[in-house]
């Protein structure tokens, strides 16, 4: 493996942390077409906050050698003399939530038209069960007019990346891997394996390494829907869901799931990749897209749940001033992709709110080039009627309510948080 060159293609949560840590053993390239990123990255800075400036800094160089290290670009002519690509984009759903596999379409073009014979392309987005051998291999044969598993082989090994999470990095979770033939498997995992400490799990096939990685987030899905529909019929009930889970939790074998938005890149969209292939096939997933519809509806049950609130405090709702906590999809994390505070922020200006968001995380300017939302990343000094807190980043755990809430105003705490940390706390899940 010492003459090994890698291709990381997208260098986004997923590509940026696994090309870092390649280049520690490996020549690595990255490709990304967004030059704004690749500027970014060879300065030294990540926007994700997924790897340091200083681990980003100890591998980054200037030119595409041969010697280990990583270099950034955004020119195909770079990955020409790679032997190993990995393409790490991202696979999103569309408005009516079926899958997008165009970017996967796009980066197989792309390393389609540099492909050689002996080349091995490894995929790790998440997709349904087929799908690499159904709809990527063809179209690398298609443009490199290369033969499948006699020229190039191709292995999928499923990014299981946490954003946000400093503690279960990269290197620190257990890799999947497989391989177009038994061989090649082996060559896969034997190549992750050399950088992967947590150690790696060889799949008999590419279709079992597929179908691992996308029940992984549907199981997850379909937990947290079911302590979301127990938090609604709790609300109902006048009972509080968290003292219940708690409760419940210290029963040995009681799965710790509790209530929330559930958006982002994985848990909120892969469930829909299964769906799909399962209806193609004539069966369809009751239980899978049970899941999704009450997850996907938790925004628009906050919002009506503040408005409730506010009526019974006597909140004049139309016109009152709002402070949105958070806008990321998740707590101490800037990425702001399918977050369902959208959802909650959506159906509370159709009451007529004036609503603010605050978010110390996420960039202004992604916020508003994805949803048209101004948000401020700098705590407001005004007061406001109502806060609702739907993010749990660090930095309102320990904020000063008093500054921010008119008197008898409240706060919906979304993610059960603050407890009896200010006198106003009311509602949340």
């Amino acid at each position: 493996m010492s003459n090994t060159k890698i291709a990381v293609i997208g260098l986004g949560y997923v590509g940026l942390p696994l090309a870092r840590l390649f280049a520690t053993k490996y020549s690595v390239i990255g490709f990304d077409i967004n030059n704004n990123r690749i500027k970014e990255l060879q300065s030294g800075k990540d926007t994700t906050l997924e790897v340091s400036d200083d681990l980003l800094k100890e591998v980054l160089k200037q030119t595409p050698d041969n010697s280990s290290g990583l270099f950034c670009t955004d020119e195909t002519d770079h990955i020409k003399d790679c032997n190993v690509y990995v393409i790490t984009v991202p696979t999103p759903v569309d408005k009516n939530n079926r899958p997008n596999l165009t970017p996967l379409y796009k980066s197989s073009e792309t390393v389609g038209n540099v492909l050689k014979k002996g080349d091995i392309v490894i995929y790790e987005s998440t997709v349904y069960p087929g799908a690499t051998e159904e709809e990527c291999i063809p179209v690398l044969e298609k443009v490199s007019g290369l033969t499948f598993n006699e020229d190039f082989f191709v292995g999928y090994s499923p990014e299981r990346i946490n954003p946000g999470d400093k503690e279960h990095t990269v290197e620190k979770i257990l890799k999947v891997t497989s391989g177009s033939t038994p061989e090649i498997g082996k060559k896969v995992n034997d190549l992750y394996a050399s950088v992967i400490t947590a150690g790696t799990h060889l799949a008999p096939t590419i279709k079992v390494a597929e179908a691992a990685k996308v029940i992984e987030n549907s199981q997850r899905d379909i937990n947290i829907a079911f302590v979301n529909e127990l938090a609604k019929i709790f609300n109902l009930m006048d009972i509080d869901t968290h003292a219940v889970l708690e409760a419940a939790g210290t029963k040995w074998n009681f799965l710790p799931f509790k209530p929330g938005l559930v958006g982002g890149h994985c848990i909120g969209v892969d469930p829909y990749y299964l769906a799909q292939k399962a209806q193609e096939i004539g069966y369809h997933p009751e239980i899978i897209l049970a899941g999704r519809r009450v997850n996907d509806g938790m925004g628009q049950y906050v919002a009506s749940e503040v408005i409730k609130m506010m009526l019974k405090n006597n909140i004049k709702v139309n016109g009152a001033k709002v402070l949105m906590l958070g806008i990321t999809f998740k707590e101490n994390c800037p990425d702001v992709r399918n977050t369902k505070i959208i959802d909650v922020v959506k159906h509370l200006k159709e009451f007529g709110l004036d609503i603010s968001i605050y978010d110390p995380w996420a960039d202004p300017s992604e916020v508003k080039h994805e949803y048209g939302l101004v948000t401020t990343s700098k705590q407001p000094e005004e007061r406001f009627d109502t806060i609702v807190l739907g993010v749990a980043h660090n930095e309102f755990l320990n904020a000063n309510f008093d500054d921010l809430l008119n008197p008898g105003g409240l706060i919906y705490d979304v993610k059960g948080i603050l407890g009896e940390k200010v006198i106003q706390v009311q509602g949340g899940l």
